[in-house]
């Protein structure tokens, strides 16, 4: 089962993740399938997320499970983490 979820980079008190497609059986920070885009929750409001819409409703729509705090991020960028559908 493939799965949206956050990889974490960055340094110690520095966090940066990338939003990724993985097999849900790797580790947090293992082998991805392919980059999404990526999120900097210490950035300015504007500047904090980059994705990539149309990949994303791909992954969706073959039946990828975005995690929890995925589909939070998704829905800010009026994203609907159910298959085939926008929000807005």
């Amino acid at each position: 089962m493939v799965v949206l979820r956050l990889k974490r980079l960055g340094r110690r008190h520095r966090p940066f993740y990338r939003l990724s497609a993985m097999d849900k059986r790797a580790p947090r920070d293992g082998r991805v399938i392919e980059e999404l885009g990526w999120f900097d929750p210490l950035a300015p409001e504007d500047k904090q997320l980059s994705l990539k819409p149309d990949r994303i409703d791909y992954w969706l729509s073959v039946g990828a499970q975005p995690s929890r705090t995925v589909k939070t991020l998704l829905k800010r960028v009026d994203i609907d983490p159910t298959p085939g559908k926008k929000l807005g």
